[in-house]
């Protein structure tokens, strides 16, 4: 059993941030959101990656739920703007996005020089929550083979370890999928590192009742997060006519990852070694995971959420989000 921070834990969050942009997941929104109310947790900077959208939107994005959390001290910076292996598939940000939120630019610098750069100032100090494509991660380790013993942990919202899945032709999960090479590079580092994935963040939604509430409220979050929380559910329903449940909530994936910092008790771990499948492969993307059963087991590089107590965790999500 993992024990829960006994001092506050600061951490770097690295994100595809995407809520504010119709159509795109808004989990990365609430996994800051709840970063920055949980009392066991310091957020020193927020770093950005292509994923779910853009990396210019990604920052622009992430500057503005900043402002609105009244959280605009921390820095943002600007990373990957796409996966190691296809460099092609760089996207700018939209143009309503830049006029609606570009009005606060990240810090500069680039965001694999600042992980590598703040992790050996504080050796074994700091923890990095990725919650997107692992370029940056995987980018910093190239930069500083040091990084991996210089963080205290990686804590990842990615991969599918107890179940298979297959969405839209991509096997497995997004994070994993969008820059598999960068999450096999992360996984071989050496460095302490703990996952979060899609069997088991699948777990945890928040209902449209949920998303009425906050759109009710009078924050600045709190209705905006409501706003696209409704317009994400109803996306989700359209995309998937066939499923009953579809338009009636959504997974929280993101905010899991942020509450294994501060609330490990809410998840059950085991230890795993666990490859990812690069190259252009049907099964690109798919995390392959031996959770040591065998009379000769590889060497463990992980420990995976198998489950969570997802009534815990919602009641814990909805108290924190409560004071935004």
């Amino acid at each position: 059993m993992i024990a829960s921070p006994t001092a506050s834990t600061r951490i770097i969050l690295d994100t595809d941030m995407a809520m504010g942009v119709p159509g795109s997941d808004i989990d990365d929104g609430f996994a800051l959101a709840l970063a920055l109310t949980e009392p066991d947790i310091t957020v020193e900077m927020v770093t950005t990656v292509n994923g779910n959208a853009d990396v210019e939107s990604a920052s622009y994005l992430t500057g503005e739920l900043l402002d609105r959390l009244g959280a605009p001290h921390v820095p943002v910076v600007q990373g990957a703007a796409a996966p190691i292996q296809y460099p092609d598939k760089f996207r700018c940000a939209p143009e309503k996005v830049r006029a609606e939120f570009g009005h606060r630019r990240p810090r500069r610098g680039y965001a694999a020089s600042e992980l590598a750069k703040q992790a050996a100032e504080a050796p074994g100090e700091l923890t990095v929550v990725a919650i997107g494509p692992l370029t940056n991660v995987a980018a910093a380790i190239n930069l500083d083979p040091a990084f991996a013993r210089n963080v205290k942990e990686i804590v990842i919202m990615g991969g599918v370890f107890l179940e298979h899945t297959n969405v839209s032709g991509m096997p497995g999960e997004f994070n994993f999928w969008m820059d598999p090479e960068a999450a096999e590079a992360v996984l071989r580092s050496g460095a302490a590192i703990r996952l979060v994935g899609l069997d088991v963040t699948l777990k945890v939604q928040l209902t449209r009742e949920h998303a009425e509430k906050m759109r009710a409220g009078a924050s600045r979050f709190g209705s905006f997060a409501g706003d696209y929380t409704m317009g994400w559910i109803d996306y989700l329903a359209v995309k998937n006519p066939g499923d009953p449940n579809a338009g009636k909530s959504c997974a929280m994936h993101d905010p899991l990852a942020v509450a294994a910092v501060s609330r490990p008790e809410l998840l059950t771990w085991k230890d795993a070694h666990v490859e990812v499948v690069t190259g252009p492969s049907i099964a690109r993307g798919v995390a392959v995971a031996d959770f040591l059963t065998t009379d000769n087991p590889p060497q463990p590089n992980v420990k995976i959420a198998v489950d969570v107590d997802a009534d815990a965790f919602i009641s814990h999500f909805l108290d924190r989000l409560s004071s935004v």
